[in-house]
This record gives C-alpha cells, sequence and structure tokens, in this order.
C-alpha cells in the first residue's frame, strides 16, 4: 500500500540534524520540507545543504508550518523541553532526540501535554529500533538464555576537552550521563524495566560535569545492571546479556549493532549480521512513520512510559553521584 510521503520539520540544525536528514533522504516515502533555527542564516544554509524548500528564523515559525506531519527536535538538551512543549502547543507530533528531556519533571510536563493533546510523542532513543536490539530483546523475552541475571553496557569516548562545549559545559547539561550514559541505562530498561535501587560513583572534569561514571541498578527478580559511560577514553562499547541458559553479545557497538552473539551451554555460537542503512537513524523513522499512519500517539516499541522510567533512572544516577 503507497502512503503520501511523511513530511518533516527540523528544529535545531545542529550535527544531530544533519546525521538524521542524512538517513531521512535514504527512505522514498519521508520528505524534510522545513528547517527552523534561532538563526535565520544557519536554517537557510542547512536548508540548501539538503535541498529542503523552506527555512525559518525562529522555531516559532517551524511550528506553526501546517504543512508539517511531525517535527524532530534537536536542540542541545536544555532546550528539548521549551522546543518539544511549543510545538505540541501548535498541535505538532514530535520526535525528541535522546534524552528525551533534561529532568523527569521536564518528561513528565511534556508527557502530560503530548496526552492531553492527542498527539504523538517519542523519543529519539534511535537504539531501541536497531533490528538487532529487537533481535536481542526478542530472545530474551522467549527464553532464549532462561532468566537473565545481569546487563553489563558500557559506551565511552575521548572528545577533546573543551570547558565551553556541550559535552564539558555544566550550563549546557554537559557531561556523560545524559549525552551517552542514557545508551546502555535504557538498554537495561529495555530488558530488566525500571530498577529498584540505583547506584553510582563519577569522577568529575574540571568544569564540573560527570567525566567517568559508572552506575549499578539492581531490578526486581534479581539482576543487575553494570553500567560505564564516560569521556576519557574509548570503551569497547559492547552490551552483554547474561542469562541462566546462555549469554547474548551484542556489538560493538551496541547502540548500531551490526553483529549479535547468542552462546547457549554446550552449543555452538550462533551468529547474526546485518548491514545498517546511512547512520542506523532509519528504523525510529520509520516507527514515526507507521505509528503515525495507525493513529498512534505513542510507540509501542517505546512508550512515553519507558521514556519517562529512563529519565527517573537518570536522575536517580545523578543525585547518588552528586552530579
Amino acid at each position: 500500500m503507497e502512503h503520501a510521503p511523511l513530511r518533516w520539520g527540523i528544529l535545531g540544525p545542529g550535527s544531530i540534524a544533519r546525521t538524521f536528514t542524512e538517513d531521512l533522504l535514504l527512505l522514498e516515502d519521508h520528505v524534510v520540507v522545513a528547517v527552523g533555527s534561532r538563526d535565520a542564516a544557519r536554517a537557510a544554509e542547512f536548508a540548501a545543504d539538503y535541498g529542503i524548500g523552506r527555512s525559518y528564523g525562529s522555531y516559532e515559525g517551524l511550528a506553526a508550518d501546517d504543512s508539517l506531519d511531525v517535527i524532530y527536535v534537536a536542540t542541545l538538551h536544555p532546550g528539548h523541553h521549551g522546543a518539544a512543549r511549543l510545538c505540541l502547543l501548535a498541535g505538532r507530533a514530535v520526535l525528541v532526540e535522546k534524552p528525551f528531556t533534561v529532568t523527569t519533571a521536564e518528561a513528565e510536563d511534556l508527557i502530560a501535554l503530548a496526552r492531553e493533546r492527542h498527539l504523538f510523542a517519542m523519543e529519539a532513543m534511535w537504539t531501541r529500533f536497531s533490528p538487532l536490539v529487537r533481535a536481542a530483546a526478542g530472545l530474551v523475552r522467549n527464553g532464549a538464555i532462561g532468566r537473565v541475571t545481569a546487563v553489563q553496557a558500557d559506551y565511552a569516548g575521548s572528545p577533546p576537552y573543551d570547558p565551553g562545549s556541550r559535552l564539558w559545559n555544566a550550563d549546557l547539561a554537559g557531561g556523560a550521563l545524559l549525552d551517552i550514559g542514557v545508551y546502555p541505562i535504557s538498554f537495561g530498561a529495555m530488558l530488566l524495566g525500571e530498577p529498584d535501587a540505583v547506584r553510582a560513583l563519577t569522577t568529575p572534569a574540571p568544569s564540573g560535569v560527570d567525566a567517568n561514571t559508572a552506575v549499578i541498578a539492581r531490578y526486581a527478580g534479581g539482576a543487575v545492571g553494570l553500567y560505564h559511560f564516560g569521556l576519557w577514553a574509548d570503551s569497547p562499547r559492547v552490551a552483554m546479556i547474561t542469562g541462566t541458559g546462555g549469554i547474548i553479545t551484542v556489538g560493538p557497538p551496541f547502540y548500531r549493532p551490526e553483529r549479535l552473539t547468542l552462546q547457549r551451554a554446550g552449543r555452538e555460537p550462533e551468529t547474526r549480521a546485518i548491514t545498517l542503512p546511512g547512520h542506523g537513524f532509519t528504523y525510529q523513522a520509520e516507527e514515526v512513520a507507521r505509528c503515525l499512519r495507525a493513529g498512534l500517539t505513542e510507540s509501542p516499541v517505546l512508550t512515553l512510559d519507558d521514556t519517562l522510567a529512563v529519565m527517573r533512572t537518570l536522575d536517580a544516577a545523578r543525585a547518588d553521584s552528586g552530579h
């Protein structure tokens, strides 16, 4: 069945917006119609780079564009709440870049507004829509490795230290937790739900943001999550799911895997491999389209309650570590 193309607006023409737009352009039934920025020249440059027909020098202008089916909110972290709220109040469906917001309270506000207005909203945690990540979740759900006892995941990089940049600046909600820690914590939540206890230790950067962090979480049924994320050194970026009947290894990197291995006692390892199109963002775009065409206001793959649970865990980790 053929569909009219899904018409996207891009709010905040930064680097992640470029990545996502490049993947949207790979999809035949998606089209980027407009881009909005608080800097009109920046919006116009982005539009020219990708052949986008309209650019706006304000977020309000983009949100008021009635031709759009959905707006992708790609501002810096502290801007997510205000920009997404603006779009929802204008009657627009939203895909909000991860982390959904900076705090649980902000997430609760956006979710309440989306539900009150009966508008689609979803966190752009693109990993949750990756075919091999969904396959890993399916194996766990079907009992392939028995009862899960532990999930381990790490994601650390080594960006240059610049206290003015978004990663290192506390005023821009910098630090490892919100930028990349959300990946392993969300991965664990997909498999185990929301933890009932969270402990976190971190070493701060000179700028005060968390630079090297470990989180331990306990879940119902006794499973634990062991998560590491940081900004000092590149890590393996692998996720391992340990169960009473085997182990599943996802990645590297687990957040956009092209390889998954299932190892069960007494059996040869089973490996699945795929080649991701583009950067790996097409799957979340296709899920947005599927939901909107079906009249859904939330994705069953990543519900707003799922996102809220992850936000609570991030808040708990920040509170326990003092950052």
